[in-house]
């Protein structure tokens, strides 16, 4: 690891860098100490949210897009809304957890720590904690998967559970990755403005090449709900509209 940060850092030398952008990643102390005393400007797309790094970072609302996705699914009148979290050390898992947790609060709907399962952002943790949820004996009507990755997982667990969806339980995911609009059904999920954040960190790095100052350390740009058809109004709510 260290050997491939030496390469990278001469491929910085050698070819007249202006700037670093960096994504998902964390700008070591070496780094750091490197691109200052190159005096190369560097900024963090950060999605995941890591704590804060010596450069502007460019992330996104996660609690916004975790509350927006929780509310959405009780508007359709489900009250037993199962999570799966990411990894507890990012700041974004975090985010989206209490995310989920105030929209709950804020309808007066109690917190089960048993619709609460822990995750890895990964399709695996996301089947095994769909199998748990699908488990119970009061499954939730709903689950909620801080991941897209891991809302496919629990794709899987429903389809082995011989459920349907949103027939018999609604899945909403968190990322929007291009593939989640093709699975079956379209999956509804909270569209992280991941090129909107690569564009803004090259204007910042940019702006940082020319002597400007950045106005905040850390800039999180708008996350939006994309309802497709993955989550519905639970089966006793569309049979007593009927």
């Amino acid at each position: 690891r260290s050997s491939s940060a030496k390469q990278w850092l001469d491929n910085i030398r050698t070819r007249s860098t202006e700037g670093v952008i960096f994504v998902t990643s964390t700008l070591e102390p070496p780094q750091q100490a490197e691109l200052r005393r190159l005096n190369i400007p560097a900024v963090i797309v950060d999605p995941a949210g890591v704590p804060a790094q010596d450069a502007p970072t460019i992330g996104a609302t996660n609690w916004a897009g975790s509350l927006r996705a929780t509310e959405y699914l009780i508007g359709l009148g489900h009250r037993r809304i199962g999570f799966i979290a990411g990894p507890p050390q990012l700041m974004c898992s975090r985010a989206r957890m209490d995310g989920y947790r105030a929209a709950l609060e804020a309808a007066g709907i109690p917190i089960d720590d048993r619709l609460i399962q822990a995750g890895n952002f990964y399709h695996e943790a996301g089947f095994s904690g769909g199998v748990r949820l699908l488990g119970l004996t009061e499954p939730p009507t709903a689950i909620f998967a801080s991941s897209d990755q891991m809302a496919l997982g629990v794709y899987e667990a429903v389809r082995q559970r011989g459920l349907r969806m949103p027939d018999d339980i609604s899945v909403v995911g968190f990322d929007d990755l291009p593939e989640v609009r093709w699975c079956s059904p379209p999956l509804t999920t909270v569209r992280q403005p991941l090129a909107e954040m690569g564009m803004l960190a090259a204007r910042t790095v940019l702006r940082l090449a020319r002597g400007e100052k950045v106005e905040s350390p850390r800039v999180e740009l708008a996350t939006e709900l994309v309802i497709r058809d993955s989550a519905a109004a639970p089966q006793a709510d569309r049979g007593s509209s009927e």
